[in-house]
Order: C-alpha cells, then sequence, then structure tokens
C-alpha cells in the first residue's frame, strides 16, 4: 500500500463513531494491591491450572466478565527453580483454544506454548520444563493466532519469577514484605463500569488502549512498604499502551534487572520507560518515610514521526464531546504529522505509604550484581527483518484482506504452515529490524534472550540495557542473539510485534531452530 493511501484510510477512520467511553461513575483509587498468591512449581504432580471464567468488580458494583487461570482475573505468580524440573498442567475450562506461553523462558519450541500449542476447550497441556534460566522476572500468558490480544485482555495472563540457587540474591526477596509483584494494565470501561474490548480502526492500527490503570487488577492501588529498600518487579502487561514510569516527589530509585535478568550492576534514574511485555526490577528507598504516587507520562499512540501516526494527542481524536479535532481544535498536539510525545496529565499508576515495620533486609545496594552474561562473540550471520503495516495482499477482499490479516513481516501475514527462518543451533546471529511507515512497533523473540547493540541506528550500552527478549523498534534496530533450544516445523519458535492487536492481525513469524 502507498504512503497516501494508508493516511487517507488513517483519515477516513476519524470519521467512524468512537466507542463511547463516558461514564457516570468514578473509579476510586487507594484499594489495598492485591499480592499474587505464589504458586511454587516442582517436579511431579500436584501443580495445576484451570482457564476459565469469572467476574471481577473492578468499578465497585459494575461485576465485569473475566477470565484467568485458577482464579477469576489472572494467575498466580509462578515460581520456577533454575536447575530443576518442573511439572505443571494447564486445563481449558474455556469454550475456545488457548495456550500457556512461558514468554522469556529458555525452552524447546514444543514446550514454548505458541499458537502450534493450542489445545481446545476440556482438554489438558502438562509439560515437563526444564530450568535452565538466570534468576528473572517473566511473564506468561495465551497465545492463540488471532486471539492472543482478546484473551490477555480478558485476564489470561500472569507473572513467573525465576530463582536461581547457585548465585546468593543482594536484594530485597521477602516476597510481600519488600519484595513485591507489579503486574500493570490499562483497561476501557464503559457506563456502567464493567470492562470492555473492542476494536475500532484506531484500535487495530495502534493497539488497544484503556482509559483505567490497573496493578495486579486493581485500579490504581495503595501499597504499604517497609522504611527501607523495596524491590519492585514491574511487567508492562497492556496490550499496546506504553508507561514512562516515574515518582512524584522525583526520587531517585535503581534498576537492577532486565527482561533477562541481574543487570551487571545498579543503575540510578529517575524514569523508566516500559513497552508492552518489558519487564524492570527496581530497587526504590523508602526510609524518608515520605508518602508517593508512582506515575507515568500519557505516551499517546505511538507511531509516525516518533509520536503517532497522526501524532500523539494532547487529547481524544475520536469523535468525542469537542469533535474530530482533539481538546485543542486542532490536529494533535503538533499537527496530523505531529510530533508530540505524550498529554499534559500524568498517569497515577499506584500510591506508597510507609509502614510502622522495622525495614526488612539488606540496607544497602550492592556496587556489583551476580548477573549471567555469557559472551556471544561475532555473528556468523545477518537477518533483515520489516514490521509491515500492510502487506501485499491486504487489500485483496476488502481492508482486512481475504484472510483477515491486515499486517505482516517482510511483506508477508503470518501464516501457520510456513516456516519463515531456518537457524542453527548455536550460531551467533545479527538480526537488523525496522518499519515501514516509521512506526513504532515492540519486537519480541521466543527461545531465548539478546543483546540490543543498535537503536535509531545508533549504537547503545548494551550491558546497561540488560539482556531483552522485547525491544522497541522506532527506527534501524540491531539485536544480537544465538539460540541453544531446538524447535522444529511441528512447533517453532516466533518473532512477533507484542503489540497484541498488530499480532493477531499477521505481524508475526515464525521459525526452526536445529
Amino acid at each position: 500500500m502507498r504512503r497516501r493511501e494508508f493516511l487517507s484510510l488513517a483519515a477516513a477512520s476519524l470519521a467512524t463513531p468512537a466507542l463511547n467511553i463516558s461514564r457516570a461513575w468514578a473509579a476510586e483509587p487507594g484499594a489495598p494491591l492485591l499480592i499474587p498468591e505464589v504458586m511454587d512449581i516442582a517436579p511431579g504432580a500436584g501443580n495445576a491450572l484451570d482457564a476459565r471464567r469469572g467476574t471481577r468488580d473492578f468499578i465497585a458494583g459494575a461485576a465485569s466478565e473475566t477470565w484467568g487461570y485458577s482464579q477469576e482475573y489472572l494467575g498466580p505468580l509462578l515460581r520456577f527453580r533454575r536447575g530443576r524440573i518442573a511439572n505443571i498442567s494447564v486445563t481449558n475450562r474455556l469454550d475456545e483454544p488457548i495456550t500457556a506461553h512461558w514468554h522469556g523462558m529458555h525452552v524447546p519450541g514444543y514446550l514454548d506454548g505458541g499458537p502450534q500449542l493450542a489445545f481446545g476447550p476440556g482438554e489438558t497441556w502438562a509439560p515437563e520444563l526444564p530450568i535452565d534460566h538466570p534468576a528473572a522476572t517473566l511473564f506468561y500468558h495465551s497465545h492463540i493466532h488471532g486471539r492472543t490480544g482478546p484473551q490477555v485482555y480478558r485476564g489470561l495472563a500472569g507473572m513467573i519469577i525465576i530463582d536461581d540457587p547457585g548465585i546468593k540474591d543482594p536484594l530485597p526477596h521477602d516476597y510481600g514484605v519488600n519484595d513485591f509483584p507489579l503486574i500493570v494494565q490499562d483497561r476501557r470501561f464503559d457506563r456502567s463500569g464493567r470492562m470492555i474490548y473492542g476494536l475500532g480502526m484506531m484500535d487495530r492500527m495502534h493497539g488497544f488502549r484503556g482509559d483505567q490503570i490497573l496493578v495486579n487488577g486493581v485500579v490504581r492501588p495503595k501499597l504499604t512498604v517497609p522504611a527501607g529498600l523495596v524491590r519492585l518487579r514491574i511487567l508492562n502487561a497492556s496490550n499496546a499502551r506504553v508507561y514512562d514510569f516515574r515518582f512524584t516527589d522525583g526520587r531517585q530509585f535503581h534498576q537492577v534487572a532486565s527482561d533477562g535478568g541481574l543487570l551487571d550492576r545498579p543503575l540510578a534514574m529517575a524514569s523508566l520507560q516500559l513497552d508492552g511485555a518489558e519487564r524492570a526490577e527496581i530497587v526504590v528507598d523508602f526510609s524518608d518515610r515520605s508518602p508517593v504516587s508512582l506515575v507515568s507520562r500519557d505516551i499517546r499512540m505511538g507511531g509516525m514521526m516518533n509520536g503517532g501516526m497522526m501524532g500523539d494527542w494532547g487529547g481524544s481524536m475520536m469523535m468525542g464531546d469537542r469533535g474530530m479535532m482533539g481538546d485543542r481544535g486542532r490536529m494533535g498536539d503538533r499537527g496530523m504529522m505531529g510530533m508530540g510525545g505524550n498529554s499534559g496529565t500524568p498517569l497515577e499508576i499506584m500510591s506508597f505509604d510507609v509502614g510502622e515495620a522495622a525495614p526488612a533486609g539488606p540496607t544497602r545496594l550492592p556496587t556489583s550484581l551476580p548477573s549471567d552474561a555469557p559472551a556471544l562473540g561475532d555473528p556468523v550471520r545477518r537477518r533483515d527483518f520489516t514490521l509491515n503495516m500492510h502487506t501485499r495482499g491486504m487489500m485483496r477482499g476488502g481492508m482486512m484482506g481475504g484472510d483477515g490479516q491486515m499486517m505482516g513481516i517482510n511483506g508477508e501475514p503470518y501464516v501457520m504452515d510456513r516456516i519463515d527462518e531456518t537457524i542453527r543451533a548455536g550460531e551467533t546471529e545479527l538480526w537488523r529490524i525496522n518499519t515501514d511507515m516509521m512506526m513504532r512497533h515492540t519486537f519480541h523473540v521466543h527461545g531465548t534472550s539478546f543483546r540490543v547493540v543498535r537503536q535509531n541506528g545508533r549504537p547503545v550500552d548494551s550491558a546497561r540495557i540488560g539482556w531483552k527478549d522485547v525491544v522497541r523498534v522506532q527506527g534501524p534496530t540491531e539485536i544480537l542473539l544465538r539460540f541453544d533450544k531446538l524447535a522444529s516445523e511441528e512447533t517453532p519458535f516466533m518473532y512477533h510485534c507484542h503489540i497484541l492487536e498488530h499480532e493477531d492481525v499477521g505481524m508475526m513469524g515464525q521459525f526452526t531452530v536445529t
């Protein structure tokens, strides 16, 4: 599709009625943060998840229909230990196929939980997982082709912690005392306060975004912490939203881990940006006993010109109370091809107060961390990937194409019976990833962790970024990676955009490792 045609379609989409999300209720913040129960996954039977329906009053008095793994919404925290076998069974008690994908975990393709491993209503999948991954915070979720977005949105997701008994953890690690999981999501609600998911054209182009922020399934909760060092494991489990986390008092904190595990050393910072499916562990010092809130810049519709296909709006660009021209009466913050990056009002994520309990755990951060950083060496092969907003066959059969596919990689939408790449185990490769139409995407690779070496054409310090399995692509991006786990044609690994609505309409490929 030509650029002019794309812009015409996008502009036309603004004339379609938007989903009416005005409401007569107010989502009150400040309910206690829910701390997920822990399922310690050991060898042998007894570790069972049930994917099932439920209800949750996210807004008081308004019951929303939800899905979850063994609970009404989301799932328990799964705790694995490096070096041992983990047996877990997942039973599907829903009315459509699902999977359980262990996002970020280094396992062979037949255990990965990708689209090829779907299991239907009433069926049970019982993998035996050899845990060979450094200490890290990971993610699990359903991964059905064409249905990942709605299934994760409804609640088929949760956090994983991998412990490594071979290292001494020098950081706060008393779960629920000074070590907390934060699963951050945005959700959209109707007039009655019930959670809804329905895709308009802008949702398909930029990913589905909500108007309320949840942490562990609670709207803008409060957490009481001890007066000392506290570890926060943050997972961006939103379908498409990007967060730029910071504290309202401007305090510094230290990042200690990325997607794949611990960094080489704690890094001081005042803000932290996470795209979809990215994880980061941070340590915050609450010894001053001051209450504070965690907030984020409201980064809108990331896309063209670093700011969104139609700009990062300073207000609503849908047909709303102030019309198509947005809150400021014009086309976005800086015009239709604007360069804006956020609206003026920050998003409140959650609040913290400090309890009377004495500080627990370490009182000082170490100067270095026991990271697992094998040398990758020089690449023996290079591969190029372009993330396409529209594929060659998109206009056949209508806007979405004859098979419902709209987006793709290297000009082709995802096809389940096509292997796109064949990779040799143990060989280091350099993957060069770019986008068309200057759109912003989030690229995820199954089966390994990688090093980011260049972003937007510029070198980066990969040690500061750490081991990754998700990377923001907003221009030429290069990653260095090696695969040590095998994947067959029957159960290949995937690479895809982790904006879930993009993945669902074809921005995905698959590969074998032999």
